[in-house]
């Protein structure tokens, strides 16, 4: 096997032997969301316990494409770099109809960023990197073979009863986070279940390991000679493991495709031989569904256990991040006094717009993918045939729109003079400085970024000046000469101004954390 399973070690907690004192956050899962909830909590100053029942990473693959945002608010979390060190970079997608290339996308061609656009690295490893970093953080009990059997909650707490190997304790805490996946048992243990749209289709998921001289890029097929009347999809991973999905179909038996015998051959058609080693099975079934709240009093889901899509156009394990990166800072603010709860009110609105987003372009995702008889399957076809010939239908061939942050609806205060890219409600786009990133010095803390000017001092925010290259020019001032951003602990744009006055920018800095 190329990568070693290798168990994480169980300790007997100390509730077990006498009550232990309320916490501050418990979080239930030990996957990257729940870890990263941790660390990014850690950073806030807020310890947890995070609980698992589990006590190794994941088995296989699994997410495996982690976007541009991703990378960043994992870098906050200090294990960006690594990342991107063991991970294969790509920004190039090419789309195929059977053997023809119909079209092809650069995700990142601007250059002037820390990250890029994306990065191949099996969850495995992610999850290593995140545990690794939270079993050095003092702030955050991580504890394996914890497994979460009852989930209870008053108008001042939440209690959970846990079961390990060593017998049964309780834990109460101010909040409680369910980072526990698409099978949530904090979801079903509270009765609670997704609204959405269940798709009548299934993918086989296969790692291989072969050595070849692909090029790392997403290749995408519909209707490949080598799959008839389905799709398939071909990515890079560290380590020589090839990532193929192949549609089956919604007929198919998901235990008997999994066997070997079934999947061998198969495979044997994609790459054109036999000289690989199956590492890893699945088949999944095309779902886009969420809760209809993240928040649930003293109850808030976070990444599958709030939401899941279906898989193509990186979406899952991204959007997860990105509820991790929203959630941080404002629950830290509440517990520490500096915010009402009605700001974790923004947390539901704000990730449940980004949830519905990426809803929005799985599905449709899907229905290019799988087309249903009569209309849907006309225009889909229509399309590729068109598109090999027809360079304004290319962007109608629809293999999954891949992961961006999305823009949450702001009312800040804004000058629409300002380029688009960077307006209020969307995250602020990194440049370089003289001595690192723009990103790297934003984050974790209300900041007033002042560019070409200087910015009012104001209470209860850091102010940052730097130097107007040509790339900050471009993403933050466009034709202007000057101008000041509020930036949210996030790095999301709250508001910004051509000339602001300091009573301007305190009274958006309060709205802020009142959650208006």
């Amino acid at each position: 096997m190329p990568y070693d399973y290798r168990p994480f070690e169980y300790t007997a907690p100390a509730g077990l032997t006498a009550p232990e004192p309320r916490h501050k956050v418990v979080i239930v899962g030990a996957g990257p969301i729940g870890v990263a909830m941790a660390l990014e909590l850690a950073n806030h100053g807020i310890p947890s316990v995070v609980l698992d029942d589990n006590n190794v990473v994941s088995v296989g693959s699994r997410a495996i494409c982690w976007s541009k945002r991703s990378l960043e608010i994992l870098d906050r979390l200090g294990v960006g770099d690594k990342s991107v060190e063991k991970g294969v970079t790509w920004k190039v997608g090419r789309t195929f109809h059977r053997d023809t290339e119909v079209f092809n996308f650069d995700l990142l061609p601007e250059a002037g960023h820390k990250m890029p656009a994306f990065v191949n690295l099996q969850q495995y490893y992610v999850e290593e990197y995140l545990v690794e970093a939270a079993l050095a953080n003092e702030m955050i009990d991580l504890r394996f073979k914890n497994k979460v059997v009852t989930v209870h909650q008053d108008a001042d707490e939440a209690r959970v009863d846990i079961e390990t190997p060593d017998g049964i304790y309780s834990l109460t805490c101010d909040y409680l986070i369910a980072c526990d996946g698409a099978r949530s048992p904090v979801r079903h243990m509270m009765g609670l279940d997704f609204d959405g749209e269940l798709f009548e289709e299934r993918f086989l998921i296969a790692d291989i390991e072969m050595t070849a001289d692909t090029p790392s890029e997403r290749w995408f097929w519909f209707e490949p000679t080598f799959h008839p009347g389905q799709s398939a999809l071909l990515h890079k991973q560290p380590d020589n493991i090839y990532r193929i999905d192949l549609q089956l179909g919604w007929d198919t038996d998901p235990e008997e495709e999994k066997q070997p015998e079934k999947v061998i051959p198969r495979i044997e058609k994609v790459v054109g031989h036999s000289d690989f080693r199956l590492d890893w099975v699945s088949v999944y079934t095309f779902q886009c569904r969420r809760l209809k709240n993240f928040v649930h009093d003293r109850v808030l889901f976070v990444g599958d256990s709030a939401h899941v899509v279906s898989p193509f156009g990186a979406r899952g394990g991204n959007g997860g991040l990105q509820d991790v990166d929203n959630l941080g800072w404002k629950l830290a603010a509440v517990l520490e006094g500096r915010a009402d709860r009605d700001l974790l009110a923004t947390y539901d609105t704000e990730r449940t717009y980004g949830s519905d987003e990426n809803i929005m372009n799985s599905t449709r995702s899907t229905r290019f993918m799988t087309p249903a008889d009569g209309a849907e399957r006309l225009f889909r076809d229509q399309v590729l045939a068109l598109a090999s010939k027809a360079p304004f239908a290319r962007s109608w061939v629809n293999s999954g729109r891949l992961s961006v942050p999305c823009v949450y609806p702001a009312n800040g205060p804004d000058a629409p003079s300002l380029p688009k890219g960077t307006r209020p409600g969307a995250v602020a786009a990194d440049a370089p400085l003289d001595n690192g990133w723009l990103l790297g010095a934003l984050g974790g803390k209300v900041t007033v970024l002042a560019l070409g000017c200087d910015a009012p001092q104001v209470d209860g925010a850091e102010v940052l000046s730097v130097p107007l290259t040509d790339t900050i020019r471009a993403r933050y001032l466009g034709e202007a000469s000057q101008a000041v951003y509020l930036i949210r602990p996030d790095q999301v744009v709250a508001a910004r101004w051509l000339s602001p006055d300091a009573d301007a920018i305190s009274r958006e800095i309060e709205t802020m954390w009142k959650g208006k």
